[in-house]
């Protein structure tokens, strides 16, 4: 029964009593167990009512929000996806990755960059590249005082530099410090063994244009050739080329040669080849990103109870549905002759009923180590417009940065949330605020009123003699 309904009730059945009960009223009136208004569960109640289309706004964003999450998290899946198509269309990815095999890795490795060509080669080792390198005589510590004198070093290119000892440089340790300060392009530390300590001059670079020579001026310090700096000696296929370092580039396009013993008269195969390990991982890469960008796919057209994913009607989520599913069917046909690998079916891959992919291992094993350049092809085509570039374009559309399909999808969804919080904030400035106020007001006055009431019936019951102790006849 409602507090008005009550009051009425009362009133009624009060209505023919020569006495009225003021707390009963009150209690019929506000609902309350005692007499009197609770302006604050009273305000409250009246605005959380007034509240109600917030309500409805506040409902519209958290699908707003559930929308964007799930949107984002496609918009992920597929930038991956992406990715992965981009790498295999890429001249430095892993379809161009190459690996170099030795036949004796005992005196040269290599190593060769992304693209070089797929070849073998034959590489001798004459003699490796040296270090210039000096040493003085022998004293007995590294802080053995030194004679006043001098000495120089020479340069390659004749540039002489003077080294004093005594004043100023009283020890080897001293002199050391004093050569590594002038940046003459060699170093100088000082060797300490059973025989006492010597200070050893070395080249920072090797090869004979970075030989110099140590040479005594006056007293002190004299010093003898322990290294001299030469060009390492070898030939590849057959042509003679000398390399001021053991780490020879440019001999071979995009690859390095690591020279590691001399050998003269041994021919080293090196044998460049496609890493098939590195296409291997980054195909089933492919295969584990679109297989996710599939699963959240199905979970939006998936019944839950009886509802749908909050993007079952989002037409961009349904267009990348098609869009994937499509791109599975691409068929490559070289201009001219035959491929063994015309499709995903050629590398083992295939569609499995839930729409997800799997590889078998052996059949892609196979088609990369004995037709990899097919499998190149492709992916990649003759001028990169294989497989990989139209899955590539196809997803472009949709994650764009620019005018992506998710792009502008997301920024919809976020003005529509931003919109319906600016209302929210408007009505609770405009209106729900002031109402606020304005009920505040009113209950506390009404609630002063009420409190008054009482001794203002009591007044006019005595006036008009009707209290408990009047006499009910006339």
């Amino acid at each position: 029964m409602s507090s008005t309904s009550a009051l009425n009730t009362l009133l009624a059945s009060t209505s023919s009593s020569s006495s009225i009960d003021l707390s009963q009223i009150l209690q019929a009136a506000t609902g309350a167990s005692s007499a009197g208004i609770d302006v604050t569960s009273a305000v409250s109640a009246a605005v959380t009512a007034a509240q109600a289309p917030e309500t409805a706004w506040e409902n519209q964003q958290a699908t707003l929000q559930s929308q964007a999450t799930a949107l984002t998290q496609i918009q992920s899946d597929t930038t991956n996806l992406d990715n992965d198509v981009q790498a295999l269309n890429s001249l430095t990815g892993p379809l161009s990755a190459r690996t170099v095999s030795s036949s004796d890795s005992t005196i040269v490795s290599a190593s060769a960059a992304s693209g070089s060509a797929v070849a073998n080669h034959s590489v001798v080792v004459n003699s490796l590249a040296s270090t210039a390198s000096w040493a003085s005589d022998t004293v007995a510590s590294a802080t053995t005082p030194l004679g006043a004198g001098s000495f120089t070093i020479t340069d390659a290119s004749g540039k002489t530099t003077t080294i004093s000892t005594g004043t100023g440089a009283s020890t080897l340790s001293n002199v050391a410090s004093t050569i590594n300060n002038d940046n003459l392009g060699v170093t100088a530390s000082v060797i300490t063994d059973a025989n006492g300590a010597r200070l050893a001059i070395v080249s920072n670079t090797s090869g004979s244009a970075a030989n110099f020579s140590v040479a005594p001026v006056a007293g002190g310090l004299t010093f003898s050739q322990a290294t001299n700096g030469a060009n390492a000696s070898l030939t590849v296929d057959g042509i003679s080329i000398a390399s001021a370092s053991n780490t020879v580039t440019g001999a071979l396009p995009g690859v390095t040669l690591n020279l590691l013993n001399a050998s003269p008269g041994t021919n080293v195969n090196l044998a460049i080849a496609p890493d098939t390990t590195q296409a291997s991982t980054a195909i089933n890469q492919f295969v584990t990103d679109y297989n996710a960008a599939i699963a959240d796919l199905k979970t939006q057209f998936t019944f839950t109870g009886t509802s749908e994913g909050v993007l079952a009607t989002d037409s961009a989520v349904r267009s990348l549905q098609s869009t994937l599913e499509g791109a599975l069917d691409y068929t490559y046909t070289p201009a001219s002759g035959t491929t063994t690998v015309s499709n995903l079916s050629s590398l083992g891959i295939s569609v499995n009923n839930d729409g997800t992919l799997t590889v078998n291992s052996a059949t892609l094993t196979s088609a990369l180590q004995n037709n990899f350049s097919d499998v190149q092809n492709f992916f990649q085509g003759v001028s990169f417009d294989g497989f990989a570039n139209s899955m590539d374009q196809q997803l472009t559309s949709f994650i764009s940065p620019a005018d992506g399909a998710f792009t502008v999808d997301l920024s919809s969804i976020n003005t529509e949330y931003n919109g319906l919080q600016t209302d929210i904030s408007n009505f609770e400035t405009n209106y729900i605020a002031p109402l606020k106020t304005k009920l505040t007001s009113e209950y506390s006055s009404a609630e002063i009123l009420l409190q008054q009431l009482p001794t203002e019936m009591q007044q006019i019951n005595t006036e008009l003699g009707l209290n408990n102790n009047s006499s009910s006849g006339g």
